[in-house]
C-alpha cells in the first residue's frame, strides 16, 4: 500500500510539473523574439560558435520530443521549436545544442550516462522479469525466485536506475546553463526575453529532478522492505 502512495504520489507531481512546463512553453511560444531567430538558426549558430561542424541540426514529428543523439550526431527539435521564433523555442533548441557542446568536449557526467545506458536497459527489462516471475510465482517460479533473492535483484535494478536519474541531473543543468550563456554572450536575447528562457528551461529541469526523487524513495522503500523481511 504504502509502494503505491508513493507511485500515485509521484505521479501528481510528475503532472503537476509536466503541465507547467507545457504551459511556459506554449505562453512564451507566443512571444516573437526581437532578433527574430528561429530555433533551428540558433542552434545551427550555437553549433558554429562552439567550433562543431559534424552535428546536424533535424526536424522531428512530436510536441517536446527534442533531444540530442551522440550516436549520430544530430540536434533533433520538434517543428514547434525548429520553426518557431520566441524564447521558447531558442531555450530548447540551445539547451540540445548543450549537450552536442558536451560530448564534443567530452563532459565526464554525459560520458558517464552514456556508459550507463547498457546497464539501464539491461536492467529494465530484468526487473520486469522478476516483477512477472512475483507475479505467477506461487504457480510457476517457486523454484526460480526466492522473495528475498528477488528483493536483492529488485533493489539492485533500482539502484541502477537511481544512479541513472542522478547522473542526468547534472548533465541537464549543465546543457542549460551552457545554452542560456550562450544567449547571453551572442545577443539574440534581450534580458526581458532571456528570463523568458530560464523559466522554461527550468521546469523542464524540474521533470529530471522529480524523476531522480522518485526513483531514489522507491529503492529506499524496497531496501526498507527487505531489511524488514530479515529481521
Amino acid at each position: 500500500m504504502f509502494l503505491i502512495v508513493i507511485i500515485i504520489g509521484f505521479a501528481i507531481i510528475s503532472y503537476a510539473v509536466q503541465s507547467r512546463l507545457k504551459s511556459k512553453f506554449k505562453k512564451y511560444s507566443k512571444i516573437a523574439l526581437s532578433s527574430g531567430i528561429s530555433g533551428r538558426e540558433a542552434a545551427e549558430k550555437m553549433l558554429k560558435d562552439n567550433g562543431i561542424y559534424d552535428v546536424k541540426v533535424m526536424s522531428v514529428e512530436g510536441q517536446l520530443t527534442d533531444h540530442y543523439n551522440p550516436a549520430n550526431k544530430t540536434v533533433n527539435l520538434s517543428s514547434e521549436v525548429y520553426n518557431n521564433r520566441s524564447a521558447a523555442a531558442v531555450a530548447v533548441a540551445t539547451h540540445e545544442v548543450g549537450h552536442a557542446v558536451q560530448h564534443a568536449k567530452a563532459y565526464a557526467f554525459l560520458e558517464l550516462r552514456s556508459a550507463l545506458v547498457p546497464l539501464q536497459n539491461v536492467s529494465a527489462k530484468i526487473i520486469n522479469f522478476v516483477f512477472i516471475a512475483m507475479f505467477f510465482g506461487a504457480v510457476f517460479f517457486q523454484q526460480i525466485f526466492s522473495y528475498e533473492l528477488a528483493m536483492m535483484v529488485i533493489i539492485g535494478c533500482y539502484t541502477v536506475f537511481t544512479l541513472f536519474a542522478f547522473i542526468t541531473l547534472p548533465v541537464e543543468y549543465d546543457a542549460s546553463k551552457r545554452g542560456l550563456a550562450w544567449m547571453t554572450t551572442s545577443g539574440v536575447t534581450t534580458p526581458q526575453e532571456h528570463d523568458m528562457a530560464k523559466d522554461s528551461l527550468k521546469w523542464a529541469a524540474r521533470t529530471y529532478l522529480v524523476a531522480a526523487i522518485a526513483s531514489l524513495v522507491t529503492l529506499l522503500y524496497y531496501v526498507m522492505m527487505f531489511l524488514g523481511s530479515r529481521d
